[in-house]
Order: C-alpha cells, then sequence, then structure tokens
C-alpha cells in the first residue's frame, strides 16, 4: 500500500519550514539518541475527515507548535494549514460542518511547559476563509453575538459538546462560567449553548444540576443527560425529559457506577454501564419511561476498556475488555460497523483497530491500527470498495519489528489474590536472567488511562527494554478495570497491601527466572513514583535502585498542599482512599521511613506540579539530608505532573538510562 508523505508536503507549503530544513531534521533523527527518539510525541495525531469525506485533517508539530494541516481527501495535496501567531497554538478541533472547522486555541506560556487553554473557540472554513471567533474572551477582544446583547464578551471556558455535523450553522457547546472560578467540587451551573458557526451567536439550551457536568445528546443532538459529581465526590446522573431535569434514582435500576453510553433505536431506550455488588460492569439496555433493564454484556473479570459508537446512527455496537490481550463483544452483530470492524481486525491481524473519524455517511472512515509494538498507523478505509489505503504512522521513526513484546501474565498474591500485569521482553534477547525495572502505574484508582496497565505501546517502557532490560507492570490491587470490590480492596492500602502486590510480582518474575534477582529496580511516576519508593522500603534487598518522578512521599502533607485537597470533592476522595489516622499515613510515607532504604535513589520533578507538589521532593529531601543518605535528582522547574516538553523528557530519559545502566551493571 502507497504511503503518503504528509510531511513533506507539509514542508512544501509552510514557510516557517522551509524543504531544505525538513530534510536536514529528517536525516538527522538518524543520529538521535535512544532518550531522543522515544521521547518524541506522534508526528501526526487528531486525524479526522470531513463530514463529506472532502478533506482529511491532522495536527502535527512546526517549531514546537501544533499546526492543523487541511488536505485534499483524493490527492492527499495539502490545501491549508492553519496555525495562531505569536505564542498561541491549536488545541483540539472538530469538524462541524462539511466545510467549516472549529478550533481549541491554545497558549505556550513561559512559566509552564503545558499549554494553557481558557475557554477560547474559533471557526475557519478548510480552504482558510471566514475566520471567526466564536466563543472566549481574548486579549481584551470581545466575541462577537449574543442572544442577549451584541458585543458581550463570553467571560467561560468552552469546551465543544456535539459539533452537529449535519447542521451547517450551528453547534453546541457546554460552557464553564468564570465567575465560578472553576472550582468543579461545587455544584455550579454549567450551560450548553447553541452557537452559530459563523458570527458567534449564542442561544442557552440548557443549565446543569450537577457540578462538573458531562453532557449528552441524542440522535438529533438534543441534550438528554449529564453526568457529574456533588460535594462528597459522589456521582448523580440526570435525563431531560420535556424540559427538566429527572434523577436517574426515580427510575429504581439498582446499579451502582451508572452512566449513560448511547441512545438506542428511540428517543426513550438507552445504553448505559453499571454495576452490582462490586461486581464488574455491565452493559445494560434500559428504557427510560418504564425503568426496565436487561443486560447485554458483562466481562467475569474486567471492565470495558472502550464503548464503540457508530457515527452515523450514533448507537453503541461493540465493546472492548482487555484481560491481558484485547478482546471485542458485539452488542448488534448485524450492526454495518460491526461488520467493518470485523472485516479491519482481520485484515489487520494483531493489531486493536479504532475508528477515529468517519463521514457523515458512513462511507470513509479514518482508523488508527495499533499494537504492543507499534505506536500507531492511520489509514482510510473505503466501506463500499471495501479497500484499506495506507495513510501515515504516528511515529515513523520507530521500528515496529525491532521493538519489544509485552506479554500478559497472571499470579497468586500472598493472601490468595489473582493479580495481573504485563512483562514486557526486550527483542532479540533471551527471555532468561534478565535485568529488570518494576514500573508500577499511576492512580492508584481512576484516571484516564493510569488508573491500572494495558496491553500497549508504551515509550518509556519500550526504551527500557531497547536497552535490553525486561519491565515489569503490575495491576495491583486497588488498579481501576478490575470489578469495585477489587478496586476497593486498596483503599487505606496504599502503602500496604498494594506494595505488597507490587513486591510479590517481583518475586513471581524471578521465580519464573525472567529475572536476574541481583539487577533489578523500581521506577514510577506519581502514585507509581510513590510506590517506586515505599516498595524500597518494604523490601529494601530486592531493588537496587528507586526512581520516583512526580512521586508522593509525605501523605500527611499531600493531605493538605495538592490541588486534589484544595477541592472538597477531592478531600472527600482523600479519605476514602487513605484515611485520616496520622500514625497510619506516617507509616505509609516514604518521607518518614529513610532509616529503612538502601536503593540508589533518583528522584525527579516538576516545579510546576500542583497534583503532587515540590513540597512533596522537599519533605523527601529532608529526611535523606537528615540521615545523610545520598541521592540524584532532576528538577524542571516549568513543568507540571509530569514533562510535556519533549526536550525535558529526553533529558530525563537520558539521565533515568544512565542511572539505571550504572545500578544494572549494563
Amino acid at each position: 500500500m502507497k504511503r503518503f508523505r504528509l510531511a513533506a508536503l507539509a514542508a512544501l507549503c509552510l514557510p516557517m519550514m522551509p524543504i531544505a530544513t525538513f530534510a536536514a531534521e529528517t536525516s538527522a533523527a538518524n543520529a538521535l539518541s535512544q532518550a531522543q527518539l522515544f521521547s518524541k510525541g506522534d508526528e501526526y495525531s487528531h486525524v479526522r475527515i470531513s463530514p463529506t469525506g472532502k478533506y482529511l485533517s491532522t495536527i502535527t508539530s512546526v517549531e514546537g507548535k501544533n499546526v492543523l494541516l487541511v488536505l485534499d481527501a483524493q490527492t492527499k495535496k495539502l490545501l491549508n494549514a492553519i496555525r495562531f501567531p505569536g505564542n498561541a497554538q491549536v488545541g483540539d478541533y472538530q469538524w462541524a460542518s462539511s466545510e467549516r472547522l472549529v478550533l481549541a486555541k491554545e497558549y505556550l506560556k513561559g512559566w509552564s511547559d503545558v499549554p494553557q487553554y481558557y475557554g477560547e473557540l474559533l471557526a475557519v472554513n478548510a480552504d482558510g476563509s471566514r475566520k471567526a471567533y466564536l466563543f472566549g474572551y481574548n486579549s481584551g477582544e470581545q466575541q462577537t453575538g449574543s442572544n442577549i446583547k451584541k458585543n458581550t464578551p463570553m467571560r467561560a471556558t468552552a469546551f465543544i459538546l456535539d459539533p452537529l455535523p449535519d447542521d451547517e450553522r450551528y453547534m453546541l457547546v457546554n460552557a464553564i462560567p468564570w465567575s465560578d472560578k472553576l472550582n468543579l467540587d461545587f455544584e455550579l451551573s454549567q450551560d450548553v449553548y447553541r452557537v452559530d458557526l459563523f458570527n458567534g451567536t449564542r442561544k442557552r439550551i440548557t443549565g446543569s444540576p450537577i457540578g462538573q457536568a458531562r453532557f449528552m445528546t441524542d440522535h438529533e443532538g438534543e441534550v438528554r443527560f449529564v453526568v457529574g459529581e456533588d460535594r462528597q465526590n459522589t456521582t448523580k446522573v440526570f435525563y431531560r425529559k420535556a424540559g427538566e431535569w429527572i434523577n436517574t434514582d426515580k427510575l429504581n435500576l439498582g446499579l451502582s457506577d451508572f452512566h449513560p453510553i448511547s441512545f438506542a433505536d428511540g428517543k426513550n431506550t438507552i445504553y448505559a454501564a453499571g454495576r452490582t455488588q462490586g461486581e464488574t460492569l455491565g452493559v445494560y439496555r434500559i428504557n427510560l419511561e418504564t425503568g426496565d433493564k436487561t443486560e447485554i454484556i458483562q466481562d467475569e473479570n474486567v471492565d470495558p476498556s472502550n464503548f464503540w459508537i457508530n457515527g452515523t446512527n450514533k448507537q453503541l455496537y461493540a465493546v472492548e475488555f482487555e484481560n491481558g490481550y484485547p478482546s471485542y463483544a458485539f452488542v448488534n452483530n448485524e450492526d454495518s460497523h460491526a461488520k467493518l470492524l470485523k472485516d479491519l481486525l482481520a485484515a489487520l491481524p494483531g493489531h486493536q483497530v479504532r475508528i477515529v473519524s468517519e463521514t457523515r455517511d458512513g462511507e470513509k472512515l479514518v482508523v488508527i491500527a495499533f499494537n504492543d509494538r507499534n505506536p500507531g498507523d492511520y489509514y482510510v478505509f473505503d466501506t463500499k470498495k471495501l479497500k484499506l489505503e495506507y495513510l501515515a504512522a504516528a511515529r515513523k521513526w520507530l521500528d515496529p519489528e525491532k521493538m519489544a513484546e509485552v506479554k500478559p501474565i497472571s499470579f497468586t498474591s500472598r493472601d490468595g489474590k489473582t493479580i495481573h500485569g504485563y512483562l514486557t521482553l526486550p527483542y532479540g534477547k533471551e527471555a532468561k536472567n534478565l535485568p529488570l525495572v518494576v514500573n508500577p502505574h499511576g492512580g492508584p484508582h481512576t484516571g484516564p488511562k493510569n488508573g491500572r496497565d494495558w496491553w500497549e505501546f508504551n515509550p518509556e517502557t519500550q526504551m527500557i527494554a531497547n536497552q535490553g532490560i525486561a519491565v515489569l507492570q503490575v495491576n495491583f490491587r486497588g488498579s481501576g478495570g478490575y470489578a469495585a470490590d477489587f478496586t476497593i480492596a486498596g483503599y487505606q492500602k496504599w502503602g500496604s497491601d498494594i506494595q505488597f502486590d507490587i513486591i510479590d510480582a517481583t518475586q513471581y518474575v524471578i521465580d519464573q527466572g525472567f529475572a536476574d534477582k541481583e539487577r533489578i529496580c523500581i521506577a514510577g511516576g506519581s502514585f507509581g513514583g510513590y510506590s517506586a519508593l515505599q516498595s524500597a522500603v518494604l523490601a529494601p534487598d530486592i531493588f537496587k535502585c528507586a526512581i520516583g518522578m512526580a512521586g508522593i512521599y509525605d501523605l500527611p502533607l499531600w493531605k493538605d498542599d495538592s490541588d486534589v485537597a484544595n477541592s472538597s470533592s477531592g478531600s472527600s476522595y482523600q479519605t476514602d482512599v487513605l484515611g485520616n489516622n496520622l500514625e497510619t499515613l506516617k507509616a505509609m510515607s516514604p518521607s518518614y521511613n529513610v532509616n529503612k532504604l538502601k536503593a540508589n535513589l533518583l528522584l525527579v520533578h516538576g516545579g510546576d506540579d500542583e497534583r503532587t507538589p515540590i513540597t512533596q521532593l522537599e519533605s523527601l529531601e529532608k529526611a535523606l539530608k537528615a540521615h545523610n543518605y545520598p541521592y540524584q535528582k532532576l528538577v524542571m522547574d516549568n513543568e507540571g505532573h509530569g514533562f510535556y516538553n519533549d526536550e525535558h523528557r529526553a533529558k530525563y530519559y537520558e539521565q533515568m538510562l544512565g542511572f539505571l545502566k550504572t545500578n544494572l551493571k549494563l
């Protein structure tokens, strides 16, 4: 299949990046260090097709800023490059009509490497014409149009709710008023507006009865559901009937963690997820008029990892699960998209396949295929001709054939629980007596991708494996996705049972002959950084070194000083998962137990981290110095919770690899 060189086309049309410069950068890529190669973000992301299939679009980076490229879908000729001047860049975007795009405007600020979003939405035609500022407030520039008063600035953070691609004039926006200071633990009045795509005129459709609102529209673009949390961090779900919000508690469904997925074949029938008695999350068909529910799909081991919605009829057609390798369950085998997904999985064996964008009629799809060794390849699939056309690689500088295999594992913990995880084995090495890095995930309980580990391409894991080192990832108790009881089993056990699962997993890999017991280190970020230090406290003779990245080291301090502690819902979460016993918190805190350490330490932190503030590192440093305990550290002042900047990430990776090589005797 032909591979189209989108980057070369971009070079031809962007004066800020001439052909010679691009060619030099391409040839120089071969000379990049391992740390630089694996720290580079995707060359292309957010690849989408316009509603009529006339255009393709993608985000790429030019001179450190995100630029949106628009191409002719047939010829792949670059038609337009959309960029913002100064320190602004393109954030998320959507095709809101056959010709019109709506873009979020982000800012790169000197005090933070993470782009800042202030809720501004702008629109432009595919050819670059008819630019309009739709929503927000930018440097004194007032947005034009309001159903209340012309030229009134909208001081709110806006998010695209529904682009309404069938409507050539309007879209729906979820707006969070600035007057509430974004303190989302309160039951805020978030609003949904219908916004004119050409002049920004807006009309309020409804408000939310609950804070942290996530709205859902039906087949016709009507706002019908909202999910949110109250001050006690309790999730509540409402549906809209005759203009009024009705609490779904009135349906008496008997389900916890209930949330809607999509509408079914009528305005009053939905597919929804929920669980009973601490079990795994099931998928149900629910009648909103009668409250009748029918279970459609449930896996006995894991919660769904992804829900597949047909873009043409907005109905659920498949559910994805990951208990080890990914698997698929089909809600309706006769659904056109169910058949297409099966065809795509057959055409791209060994890969997960996701439909990331499609035309209004469903005849053309943009899909991405990826697996444990491949960060992703984009294709255009013609559903009428059944033709799969290769488009571009997310990271063409990494050869999937030379990446490491990720193998699912499971074992029995010291108290009889079945624990799952993944072992990454270096390419071209015998899987025997290997040096090992244990890599606990973040979270530990929730998060979009950090509530558990997955069978996937992980650049940091692959970089370590590329050095001939095996990597162990553990879905310890407390991890999300393995039923509610399994998650709750980790509550108030952060410094004990969770770490015992990690330690037991390490011993299992040693006993199976994969790892050399004399060459084992542990490294993680966020909660994983906490685990790296706490596991080294509890099992000092196993781990030769430990790397804490943005870790929590002082739990009593973290309960007072973090963005989590600053909200009532966050404080409620901390009480649930940590408890309030000061002595227990100290016993589970590395800062109070450095006298038990033997491992060599590398501590890495972002100076602008709000989730685990720099005070966490300072607390641990104070304790280490009091005990004359040596350590290395790396602090990036402008970074937050994890490193966003590619260069900073490469610097961290360089120091990490050097530290590992020394301690693992490579």
